[in-house]
């Protein structure tokens, strides 16, 4: 039988997440533009105000943000919040472990993006306090972001082909890692609830008897992710 590490359902992951209010370069206030290229990703808004700006297929979007709202995207959707007032938002990620190893790919500038060891040192925050870099890495992504958004403006989705195939040729060696995670978190999730059924079918109620509630915890502080601090809640050992 598959048997998966304690977390939350179906290899998600789910985070509390606090828009940045600083000022960007082009006067908004929030969050670094990035993309996932394999993990599709749900906001729930929990307070406050913002909008999620997207580029995509569907060309450039600007959607508004109040609490109560419920949006998702999938990979391949460029995204950036902007915080119109103390946006805090619940955030629901697919395939939990892979956006923490490299799945989201920042706008950085082409020539950035070109170069992999360049690209690891400016979106890494170790080089100084944590804020500062932070500010830092937003700032270049928004660099990147809003040129290609000009572009895509202008001549349409089309715009967006070169940044798509520097983001997988930056990741691409990191795959045989990412399907492993794949494999033991969201492939094992759903083929654990086909066991299930296969056991339902068949009158079996054994897997019902392992039944259990587990506590979800998170720490303390908050940390400096992409778009604002991120709370990540883990399972209570």
């Amino acid at each position: 039988m598959t048997v998966l590490d304690p977390a939350f359902p179906g290899a998600t992951a789910v985070t509390v997440l606090e828009v940045y209010d600083w000022p960007a370069p082009d006067g908004e206030r929030g969050g670094s533009a990035h993309v996932h290229l394999a993990s599709a990703e749900g906001y729930v808004v929990l307070s406050g105000a913002g909008r999620l700006q997207t580029l995509g297929g569907h060309g450039y979007t600007e959607a508004p943000l109040h609490p109560g709202d419920c949006l998702w995207f999938t990979p391949g959707t460029i995204h950036r919040l902007v915080n119109d007032g103390e946006l805090r938002i619940l955030v629901v990620m697919a395939n939990a472990g892979l956006p923490e190893d490299g799945d989201a790919v920042l706008t950085f500038p082409p020539e950035v993006l070109a170069d992999p060891h360049r690209y690891a040192e400016e979106a890494s925050l170790a080089a100084g306090p944590a804020e500062r870099e932070a500010r830092r890495r937003r700032d270049l992504a928004l660099t990147g972001y809003l040129a290609l958004r000009d572009r895509v403006v202008v001549t349409g989705p089309s715009a967006l082909e070169d940044f798509y195939a520097a983001a997988v040729r930056l990741v691409s060696g990191r795959v045989p890692g990412w399907r492993d995670r794949w494999r033991a978190g969201a492939f094992g999730a759903a083929a654990l609830t086909g066991q299930h059924l296969d056991q339902i079918a068949g009158l079996d109620p054994s897997h019902l008897r392992a039944g259990r509630l587990r506590r979800m915890v998170a720490p303390g502080d908050g940390a400096f992710g992409m778009c604002g601090r991120l709370t990540a809640y883990r399972p209570q050992a």
